[in-house]
Protein backbone atom coordinates (compact mmCIF):
# COMPACT_ATOMS: atom_id res chain seq x y z
CA UNK A 1 0.00 0.00 0.00
CA UNK A 2 1.53 3.20 -0.98
CA UNK A 3 1.64 6.11 1.63
CA UNK A 4 0.51 9.71 1.95
CA UNK A 5 3.23 12.04 0.83
CA UNK A 6 3.09 14.97 2.98
CA UNK A 7 5.28 17.83 2.44
CA UNK A 8 6.59 19.44 5.25
CA UNK A 9 4.38 17.37 7.98
CA UNK A 10 4.16 14.08 9.11
CA UNK A 11 0.80 12.56 8.78
CA UNK A 12 1.50 9.32 11.17
CA UNK A 13 3.16 11.36 14.25
CA UNK A 14 4.87 9.52 16.96
CA UNK A 15 2.96 7.27 19.10
CA UNK A 16 3.32 8.40 22.55
CA UNK A 17 2.77 5.41 25.46
CA UNK A 18 0.12 5.05 27.88
CA UNK A 19 0.94 6.94 31.16
CA UNK A 20 0.21 4.06 33.45
CA UNK A 21 -0.29 2.08 30.58
CA UNK A 22 -3.82 4.23 29.56
CA UNK A 23 -2.82 7.30 28.35
CA UNK A 24 0.50 9.38 27.13
CA UNK A 25 2.52 11.24 24.42
CA UNK A 26 5.74 11.51 23.31
CA UNK A 27 7.18 14.87 22.62
CA UNK A 28 11.12 14.97 22.96
CA UNK A 29 13.64 17.62 22.92
CA UNK A 30 14.66 20.10 25.27
CA UNK A 31 13.18 23.28 24.86
CA UNK A 32 14.97 26.18 23.34
CA UNK A 33 14.40 30.12 23.05
CA UNK A 34 13.04 31.34 20.06
CA UNK A 35 15.08 33.36 17.51
CA UNK A 36 13.76 35.81 15.72
CA UNK A 37 13.18 34.29 12.36
CA UNK A 38 13.27 30.96 13.68
CA UNK A 39 10.30 28.32 13.95
CA UNK A 40 8.40 28.21 17.62
CA UNK A 41 7.73 24.39 18.57
CA UNK A 42 4.76 23.59 19.89
CA UNK A 43 6.73 22.98 23.10
CA UNK A 44 8.30 26.17 23.37
CA UNK A 45 4.89 27.92 22.81
CA UNK A 46 3.19 26.10 25.72
CA UNK A 47 6.80 26.99 27.98
CA UNK A 48 6.55 30.86 26.85
CA UNK A 49 2.63 30.74 27.24
CA UNK A 50 2.82 29.59 30.96
CA UNK A 51 5.38 32.04 31.89
CA UNK A 52 3.47 35.35 30.14
CA UNK A 53 -0.05 33.73 31.27
CA UNK A 54 -1.62 36.69 33.78
CA UNK A 55 -4.64 34.25 34.31
CA UNK A 56 -1.93 32.22 36.10
CA UNK A 57 -0.20 34.69 37.83
CA UNK A 58 -3.88 35.61 38.65
CA UNK A 59 -4.09 32.03 40.37
CA UNK A 60 -0.86 31.88 42.11
CA UNK A 61 -1.65 35.07 44.12
CA UNK A 62 -5.23 33.80 45.19
CA UNK A 63 -3.27 30.45 46.13
CA UNK A 64 -1.02 32.62 48.22
CA UNK A 65 -4.12 34.53 49.81
CA UNK A 66 -5.59 30.77 50.76
CA UNK A 67 -2.59 30.20 52.39
CA UNK A 68 -2.48 33.46 54.36
CA UNK A 69 -6.22 32.70 55.48
CA UNK A 70 -4.99 29.61 56.90
CA UNK A 71 -2.33 30.88 59.00
CA UNK A 72 -4.59 33.59 60.24
CA UNK A 73 -6.57 30.49 61.54
CA UNK A 74 -3.27 28.37 63.09
CA UNK A 75 -2.37 31.73 64.49
CA UNK A 76 -4.60 31.06 67.59
CA UNK A 77 -3.33 28.23 68.26
CA UNK A 78 0.66 30.01 68.53
CA UNK A 79 1.56 32.21 71.16
CA UNK A 80 0.30 35.51 71.22
CA UNK A 81 2.09 38.42 73.16
CA UNK A 82 0.39 42.47 73.44
CA UNK A 83 1.64 45.26 75.35
CA UNK A 84 0.76 49.09 75.50
CA UNK A 85 0.79 51.56 78.11
CA UNK A 86 -1.83 54.39 78.74
CA UNK A 87 -3.30 56.51 81.29
CA UNK A 88 -6.53 56.86 83.38
CA UNK A 89 -8.39 58.63 86.02
CA UNK A 90 -10.22 56.83 88.60
CA UNK A 91 -12.97 58.00 91.24
CA UNK A 92 -13.42 54.76 93.60
CA UNK A 93 -12.53 51.55 92.72
CA UNK A 94 -9.87 51.63 90.44
CA UNK A 95 -10.97 49.60 87.47
CA UNK A 96 -11.60 49.45 83.76
CA UNK A 97 -14.26 48.60 81.61
CA UNK A 98 -13.46 44.64 81.23
CA UNK A 99 -12.56 44.33 85.29
CA UNK A 100 -9.01 44.82 84.51
CA UNK A 101 -7.13 47.69 86.46
CA UNK A 102 -5.35 50.65 85.34
CA UNK A 103 -2.21 50.54 84.79
CA UNK A 104 1.03 52.25 83.47
CA UNK A 105 2.07 49.12 81.52
CA UNK A 106 0.60 45.79 81.16
CA UNK A 107 1.88 42.69 79.01
CA UNK A 108 -0.94 39.73 77.92
CA UNK A 109 -0.43 36.67 76.66
CA UNK A 110 -2.88 34.46 75.60
CA UNK A 111 -2.48 30.76 73.43
CA UNK A 112 -5.57 28.68 72.86
CA UNK A 113 -3.95 25.23 73.65
CA UNK A 114 -7.59 23.28 73.15
CA UNK A 115 -10.87 24.64 71.07
CA UNK A 116 -12.34 21.85 69.27
CA UNK A 117 -14.40 24.18 66.92
CA UNK A 118 -11.59 26.38 66.26
CA UNK A 119 -9.47 23.36 65.51
CA UNK A 120 -12.16 22.20 63.12
CA UNK A 121 -11.94 25.40 61.11
CA UNK A 122 -8.55 25.55 60.61
CA UNK A 123 -8.68 22.27 59.38
CA UNK A 124 -10.94 23.62 57.05
CA UNK A 125 -9.43 26.25 55.69
CA UNK A 126 -6.88 24.01 55.19
CA UNK A 127 -8.52 21.87 52.55
CA UNK A 128 -10.14 25.03 51.37
CA UNK A 129 -6.88 25.53 50.32
CA UNK A 130 -5.80 22.74 48.66
CA UNK A 131 -8.82 23.82 46.53
CA UNK A 132 -7.19 26.83 45.58
CA UNK A 133 -4.24 25.26 44.50
CA UNK A 134 -5.87 22.66 42.19
CA UNK A 135 -7.53 26.01 40.62
CA UNK A 136 -4.34 26.75 39.56
CA UNK A 137 -3.31 23.86 38.15
CA UNK A 138 -6.98 24.11 36.27
CA UNK A 139 -5.91 27.23 34.85
CA UNK A 140 -2.58 26.01 34.16
CA UNK A 141 -3.80 23.27 31.86
CA UNK A 142 -6.35 25.40 30.24
CA UNK A 143 -3.14 28.01 28.98
CA UNK A 144 -1.45 24.86 27.72
CA UNK A 145 -4.82 23.47 26.16
CA UNK A 146 -5.57 26.68 24.59
CA UNK A 147 -2.04 27.61 23.28
CA UNK A 148 -1.48 23.73 21.92
CA UNK A 149 -4.91 24.02 20.17
CA UNK A 150 -4.32 27.68 19.00
CA UNK A 151 -1.01 26.57 17.73
CA UNK A 152 -1.57 23.38 15.96
CA UNK A 153 -4.99 24.96 14.36
CA UNK A 154 -2.29 27.18 12.95
CA UNK A 155 -0.21 25.28 11.43
CA UNK A 156 -2.92 23.34 9.99
CA UNK A 157 -4.11 26.63 8.43
CA UNK A 158 -0.96 27.72 7.01
CA UNK A 159 -0.66 24.04 5.66
CA UNK A 160 -4.46 24.60 3.99
CA UNK A 161 -3.00 27.35 2.68
CA UNK A 162 -0.58 26.66 0.67
CA UNK A 163 -2.73 23.75 -0.74
CA UNK A 164 -5.51 26.03 -2.28
CA UNK A 165 -3.23 28.01 -3.56
CA UNK A 166 -1.69 25.35 -5.68
CA UNK A 167 -5.51 24.44 -6.09
CA UNK A 168 -6.49 28.41 -7.24
CA UNK A 169 -3.64 28.35 -9.89
CA UNK A 170 -4.98 24.46 -11.04
CA UNK A 171 -8.41 26.10 -11.33
CA UNK A 172 -7.14 29.22 -13.70
CA UNK A 173 -5.42 26.70 -15.77
CA UNK A 174 -8.57 24.29 -16.10
CA UNK A 175 -10.62 28.28 -16.96
CA UNK A 176 -8.31 29.26 -19.63
CA UNK A 177 -8.07 25.71 -20.72
CA UNK A 178 -12.06 25.77 -21.29
CA UNK A 179 -12.08 29.46 -22.71
CA UNK A 180 -9.34 27.91 -25.41
CA UNK A 181 -11.42 24.83 -26.15
CA UNK A 182 -14.93 27.18 -26.40
CA UNK A 183 -13.13 29.84 -29.19
CA UNK A 184 -12.36 26.65 -30.94
CA UNK A 185 -16.19 25.29 -30.63
CA UNK A 186 -15.14 22.47 -28.89
CA UNK A 187 -16.71 23.37 -25.42
CA UNK A 188 -20.09 24.47 -24.52
CA UNK A 189 -20.52 28.41 -22.87
CA UNK A 190 -21.83 26.48 -19.81
CA UNK A 191 -18.49 24.71 -19.13
CA UNK A 192 -16.58 28.35 -19.00
CA UNK A 193 -19.01 29.39 -16.56
CA UNK A 194 -18.83 26.25 -14.45
CA UNK A 195 -14.97 27.05 -13.96
CA UNK A 196 -14.96 29.95 -13.11
CA UNK A 197 -17.44 29.12 -10.04
CA UNK A 198 -14.84 26.80 -9.23
CA UNK A 199 -12.07 29.77 -9.43
CA UNK A 200 -14.30 31.45 -7.35
CA UNK A 201 -14.96 28.98 -4.76
CA UNK A 202 -11.14 28.52 -4.00
CA UNK A 203 -10.61 32.17 -3.81
CA UNK A 204 -13.49 32.36 -1.05
CA UNK A 205 -12.34 29.45 0.74
CA UNK A 206 -8.49 30.81 0.15
CA UNK A 207 -9.47 34.60 1.82
CA UNK A 208 -11.61 32.72 4.98
CA UNK A 209 -8.20 30.56 5.68
CA UNK A 210 -6.12 34.13 5.27
CA UNK A 211 -8.96 35.15 8.12
CA UNK A 212 -8.61 32.45 10.06
CA UNK A 213 -4.77 32.79 9.75
CA UNK A 214 -4.98 36.04 11.22
CA UNK A 215 -6.94 35.68 14.14
CA UNK A 216 -4.71 32.42 14.93
CA UNK A 217 -1.60 34.29 15.17
CA UNK A 218 -3.01 36.94 16.92
CA UNK A 219 -4.14 34.27 19.78
CA UNK A 220 -0.23 32.60 19.50
CA UNK A 221 1.34 36.05 20.09
CA UNK A 222 -1.31 36.77 22.97
CA UNK A 223 -0.32 33.48 24.75
CA UNK A 224 3.27 33.58 24.00
CA UNK A 225 3.91 37.24 24.28
CA UNK A 226 5.88 36.93 20.93
CA UNK A 227 5.27 40.67 19.60
CA UNK A 228 4.68 41.79 16.52
CA UNK A 229 7.57 42.88 15.56
CA UNK A 230 8.91 39.49 15.75
CA UNK A 231 7.90 36.34 12.54
CA UNK A 232 6.04 33.80 13.73
CA UNK A 233 6.62 30.62 12.11
CA UNK A 234 5.34 27.69 13.23
CA UNK A 235 6.69 23.59 12.88
CA UNK A 236 4.50 21.86 10.89
CA UNK A 237 6.14 18.13 11.97
CA UNK A 238 4.25 17.47 15.20
CA UNK A 239 3.68 14.57 17.55
CA UNK A 240 0.60 12.77 17.69
CA UNK A 241 -1.27 12.65 21.02
CA UNK A 242 -2.99 9.05 20.79
CA UNK A 243 -4.69 7.65 23.43
CA UNK A 244 -4.33 3.70 23.54
CA UNK A 245 -8.24 1.99 24.20
CA UNK A 246 -7.24 -1.13 22.81
CA UNK A 247 -9.44 -2.99 25.66
CA UNK A 248 -12.62 -2.53 28.18
CA UNK A 249 -9.86 -2.92 30.79
CA UNK A 250 -7.80 0.15 29.61
CA UNK A 251 -10.64 2.01 29.02
CA UNK A 252 -11.78 1.56 32.90
CA UNK A 253 -8.90 2.19 33.86
CA UNK A 254 -8.97 5.60 32.23
CA UNK A 255 -12.13 6.33 33.86
CA UNK A 256 -10.35 5.60 37.32
CA UNK A 257 -7.51 7.72 36.30
CA UNK A 258 -9.78 10.69 35.05
CA UNK A 259 -11.82 10.35 38.38
CA UNK A 260 -8.88 10.34 40.70
CA UNK A 261 -7.21 13.63 38.86
CA UNK A 262 -9.99 15.44 37.68
CA UNK A 263 -10.02 18.81 39.47
CA UNK A 264 -13.80 18.87 40.57
CA UNK A 265 -13.83 15.70 41.65
CA UNK A 266 -10.88 16.72 43.90
CA UNK A 267 -12.57 19.66 44.99
CA UNK A 268 -15.21 18.79 45.96
CA UNK A 269 -13.58 15.66 48.51
CA UNK A 270 -11.63 18.61 50.02
CA UNK A 271 -14.88 20.33 50.42
CA UNK A 272 -16.56 17.14 52.15
CA UNK A 273 -13.06 16.90 54.75
CA UNK A 274 -13.52 20.43 55.50
CA UNK A 275 -16.77 19.90 56.44
CA UNK A 276 -15.87 16.65 58.21
CA UNK A 277 -13.62 18.78 60.13
CA UNK A 278 -16.34 21.48 61.09
CA UNK A 279 -18.84 18.66 61.96
CA UNK A 280 -15.89 17.27 64.07
CA UNK A 281 -15.62 20.45 66.15
CA UNK A 282 -18.82 21.14 66.31
CA UNK A 283 -19.36 17.40 68.01
CA UNK A 284 -16.15 18.32 70.89
CA UNK A 285 -17.68 22.18 71.14
CA UNK A 286 -19.79 20.04 74.43
CA UNK A 287 -16.50 19.35 76.08
CA UNK A 288 -14.08 22.61 77.44
CA UNK A 289 -11.92 25.09 75.88
CA UNK A 290 -8.65 25.12 77.73
CA UNK A 291 -6.38 28.43 76.77
CA UNK A 292 -3.15 29.41 78.15
CA UNK A 293 -3.20 33.30 79.53
CA UNK A 294 -0.35 35.26 81.36
CA UNK A 295 -0.27 38.96 82.52
CA UNK A 296 2.11 41.52 83.41
CA UNK A 297 1.68 44.99 84.90
CA UNK A 298 2.66 47.88 86.21
CA UNK A 299 0.45 49.89 88.42
CA UNK A 300 0.61 53.33 89.86
CA UNK A 301 -0.44 55.00 93.33
CA UNK A 302 -2.03 57.64 91.35
CA UNK A 303 -5.65 55.40 91.19
CA UNK A 304 -5.57 55.50 94.72
CA UNK A 305 -4.99 51.36 95.27
CA UNK A 306 -3.32 51.85 98.43
CA UNK A 307 -6.40 53.18 99.91
CA UNK A 308 -8.35 50.19 98.95
CA UNK A 309 -6.23 47.32 99.27
CA UNK A 310 -4.03 46.33 102.15
CA UNK A 311 -1.07 46.07 100.46
CA UNK A 312 0.16 47.53 97.18
CA UNK A 313 2.22 46.36 94.61
CA UNK A 314 3.70 48.16 92.25
CA UNK A 315 4.77 45.12 89.27
CA UNK A 316 1.98 42.49 88.88
CA UNK A 317 2.32 39.11 87.52
CA UNK A 318 -0.42 36.81 86.83
CA UNK A 319 -0.32 33.10 84.63
CA UNK A 320 -2.70 30.29 84.41
CA UNK A 321 -4.82 28.39 82.22
CA UNK A 322 -8.27 29.34 81.82
CA UNK A 323 -11.08 26.51 81.81
CA UNK A 324 -13.96 27.52 79.60
CA UNK A 325 -16.96 24.76 81.03
CA UNK A 326 -19.93 24.40 78.28
CA UNK A 327 -23.07 23.94 81.13
CA UNK A 328 -25.98 24.87 78.83
CA UNK A 329 -24.91 26.10 75.02
CA UNK A 330 -28.18 26.00 72.82
CA UNK A 331 -25.84 27.28 69.91
CA UNK A 332 -23.94 24.21 70.14
CA UNK A 333 -26.54 21.76 69.10
CA UNK A 334 -28.08 23.79 66.24
CA UNK A 335 -23.96 24.44 64.92
CA UNK A 336 -23.84 20.25 64.98
CA UNK A 337 -27.20 20.11 62.83
CA UNK A 338 -26.21 22.81 60.44
CA UNK A 339 -22.81 21.01 60.18
CA UNK A 340 -24.17 17.56 59.78
CA UNK A 341 -26.42 19.00 56.73
CA UNK A 342 -23.27 20.47 55.04
CA UNK A 343 -21.40 17.27 55.10
CA UNK A 344 -24.22 15.58 53.77
CA UNK A 345 -24.82 18.10 50.81
CA UNK A 346 -21.10 17.56 50.44
CA UNK A 347 -20.96 14.09 50.59
CA UNK A 348 -23.85 13.70 47.77
CA UNK A 349 -22.03 16.55 45.53
CA UNK A 350 -18.76 14.36 45.51
CA UNK A 351 -20.59 11.72 44.10
CA UNK A 352 -22.48 12.61 41.72
CA UNK A 353 -19.12 14.95 40.32
CA UNK A 354 -17.60 11.12 40.68
CA UNK A 355 -20.80 10.25 38.14
CA UNK A 356 -20.33 13.20 36.15
CA UNK A 357 -16.37 12.79 35.40
CA UNK A 358 -17.76 8.87 34.42
CA UNK A 359 -19.88 10.08 31.48
CA UNK A 360 -17.87 12.56 29.80
CA UNK A 361 -14.56 10.76 30.06
CA UNK A 362 -16.28 7.44 28.25
CA UNK A 363 -17.85 10.20 26.06
CA UNK A 364 -14.42 11.91 25.28
CA UNK A 365 -13.03 8.54 24.55
CA UNK A 366 -15.71 7.24 22.18
CA UNK A 367 -15.05 10.73 20.39
CA UNK A 368 -11.63 9.93 19.74
CA UNK A 369 -12.23 6.62 18.39
CA UNK A 370 -14.82 8.32 16.02
CA UNK A 371 -12.03 10.84 14.88
CA UNK A 372 -9.33 8.35 14.56
CA UNK A 373 -11.87 6.33 12.31
CA UNK A 374 -12.54 9.53 10.20
CA UNK A 375 -9.10 10.32 10.09
CA UNK A 376 -8.19 7.26 8.83
CA UNK A 377 -10.96 7.25 6.28
CA UNK A 378 -9.44 10.86 5.21
CA UNK A 379 -6.11 9.56 4.86
CA UNK A 380 -7.27 6.43 2.39
CA UNK A 381 -9.92 9.07 0.45
CA UNK A 382 -6.50 11.20 0.02
CA UNK A 383 -4.05 8.22 -0.98
CA UNK A 384 -6.31 7.24 -3.34
CA UNK A 385 -6.34 10.83 -4.97
CA UNK A 386 -2.90 10.42 -4.97
CA UNK A 387 -2.81 7.30 -6.67
CA UNK A 388 -5.59 9.09 -9.27
CA UNK A 389 -3.09 11.97 -10.22
CA UNK A 390 -0.24 9.14 -10.43
CA UNK A 391 -2.27 7.37 -13.05
CA UNK A 392 -3.63 10.76 -14.88
CA UNK A 393 -0.07 11.90 -14.66
CA UNK A 394 0.87 8.32 -16.25
CA UNK A 395 -1.89 9.07 -18.57
CA UNK A 396 -0.62 12.59 -19.90
CA UNK A 397 2.77 11.33 -20.05
CA UNK A 398 1.29 8.77 -23.05
CA UNK A 399 -0.74 11.63 -24.57
CA UNK A 400 -4.05 9.44 -23.33
CA UNK A 401 -5.07 12.73 -21.21
CA UNK A 402 -5.65 16.45 -21.37
CA UNK A 403 -4.22 18.69 -19.42
CA UNK A 404 -8.00 19.56 -18.22
CA UNK A 405 -8.25 15.79 -16.39
CA UNK A 406 -4.66 16.47 -15.06
CA UNK A 407 -5.22 19.56 -12.98
CA UNK A 408 -9.15 18.19 -12.29
CA UNK A 409 -7.34 15.45 -10.42
CA UNK A 410 -5.00 17.69 -9.16
CA UNK A 411 -8.16 19.96 -7.62
CA UNK A 412 -9.59 16.47 -5.98
CA UNK A 413 -6.35 15.80 -4.53
CA UNK A 414 -6.20 19.24 -2.86
CA UNK A 415 -9.41 19.08 -1.82
CA UNK A 416 -8.57 15.63 -0.14
CA UNK A 417 -5.67 16.83 1.91
CA UNK A 418 -7.64 20.03 3.65
CA UNK A 419 -10.40 17.25 4.40
CA UNK A 420 -7.16 15.70 5.99
CA UNK A 421 -6.04 18.18 7.76
CA UNK A 422 -9.09 18.98 9.17
CA UNK A 423 -9.35 15.45 9.96
CA UNK A 424 -5.98 15.26 11.68
CA UNK A 425 -6.51 18.30 14.00
CA UNK A 426 -10.15 17.41 15.13
CA UNK A 427 -8.18 14.71 15.99
CA UNK A 428 -5.43 16.05 17.95
CA UNK A 429 -7.94 17.98 19.59
CA UNK A 430 -10.19 15.68 21.25
CA UNK A 431 -6.76 13.84 22.09
CA UNK A 432 -5.35 17.00 24.12
CA UNK A 433 -9.12 17.27 25.73
CA UNK A 434 -8.81 13.46 27.00
CA UNK A 435 -5.37 13.96 28.39
CA UNK A 436 -6.77 16.99 30.23
CA UNK A 437 -9.38 15.09 31.68
CA UNK A 438 -7.23 12.41 32.80
CA UNK A 439 -4.63 14.71 34.03
CA UNK A 440 -2.01 14.09 31.94
CA UNK A 441 -1.59 17.07 29.68
CA UNK A 442 1.02 19.06 32.21
CA UNK A 443 3.15 16.03 31.77
CA UNK A 444 3.46 16.36 28.26
CA UNK A 445 5.07 19.37 27.99
CA UNK A 446 7.56 19.18 31.63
Amino acid sequence: MNSIVRPGRNGGGMRGALVAGIVGALMVGAPVRAQDGGKLTLREAVTLALQNSTDLKLARVQYNVALGEVGVDRAAFRPNLYTGAGAAYTLGFPSLPGGQAPSIFQMDYTQTIFNPALKGQQHAAEDRARNQKLEMDRVRDDVILRTASAYLELADVRHSLELMRSEQASAEKILQVVRERLAANQELPIEVTRSQLTVARTQERVVKLEDREDVLEAQVRNLTGIPDSQSLEVDTEQPSFAPQLETGEAEDAMIQLAIQNDRSVQEAENERAAQEQILHGARWSYFPTVDLVGQYSVLSKFNNYDEFYKKFERNNLNIGVEVTIPLFAAKTSANIALAKSQFDAAQLTLGARRQQVRIEVEQKARNVRELDASREVARLDLQLAQETVQVEQAKFDQGQATLQEIEQARLDENDKWVAFLDADFAQEQAQLTLLQATGQLAKVFQ
